[in-house]
C-alpha cells in the first residue's frame, strides 16, 4: 500500500493550532478520508492537542507530519500523526483536578489513539500517535438499523457518532 507523507512547520504562536487544524483537513480530504467520518475528526482532535501541547510548553517551533493512505487502498490502513520539536523535555501526562482548564491532552490522546508513544529526536523530540482505519468502520444496530461509530472510551464517557 502507498503512504502519502505530508508535513508542516508551526511557529511558536497559539494561532498556528488552528492552522495546523485546517491543514490537516485538507490532507485528510486529499487522501479520501472525508470530514464526517470519525477518523477525521478523532485526528483532528489529536492534531489541536498535540499542536497544542508543542506550542504551549516548548515556547519553539515545531514540525506537524501525517503518514496518510495513499489512493486505491483497500479502506484499511493506519494514519499516523506526528509532531517534533526541539524542547528535550520528556511530554508528562498530569492528573488535572475537575476545576482544572488544561492538563489533559496526553490524557485525551491516550484514550483517543490506537497507538501513541514519544522518542528523543536529536536535541528534542517526537510524539506520535496512531488510528486504524477500517474497511468496515461501523455495525449495524438491531433496533433502527442506523450506522453506529464507536472510538475508545475516555475517563468513563463514550463518544459515539450516530
Amino acid at each position: 500500500m502507498q503512504v502519502l507523507q505530508v508535513q508542516l512547520e508551526i511557529r511558536p504562536d497559539p494561532a498556528e493550532v488552528g492552522r495546523a487544524r485546517r491543514w490537516a483537513r485538507s490532507r485528510l480530504a486529499g487522501a479520501g478520508i472525508g470530514v464526517d467520518e470519525p477518523l477525521a475528526e478523532t485526528l483532528i482532535l489529536l492534531v489541536s492537542e498535540l499542536v497544542t501541547n508543542a506550542v504551549v510548553h516548548t515556547g519553539r517551533p515545531a514540525v506537524l507530519r501525517l503518514s496518510l493512505p495513499g489512493p486505491g487502498g483497500d479502506g484499511e490502513a493506519t494514519v499516523r500523526l506526528e509532531v517534533a520539536d526541539s524542547s528535550e523535555r520528556a511530554p508528562v501526562p498530569r492528573c488535572a483536578g475537575d476545576e482544572a482548564t488544561n492538563g489533559r491532552g496526553l490524557a485525551l490522546v491516550d484514550g483517543l489513539a490506537d497507538r501513541w508513544g514519544w522518542s528523543v529526536e536529536g536535541g528534542g523530540k517526537r510524539i506520535w500517535c496512531e488510528l486504524d482505519r477500517c474497511a468496515r468502520p461501523c455495525e449495524e444496530t438491531a433496533d433502527h438499523g442506523s450506522a453506529v461509530y464507536r472510538t475508545p472510551t475516555y475517563e468513563g464517557f463514550a463518544f459515539e457518532v450516530v
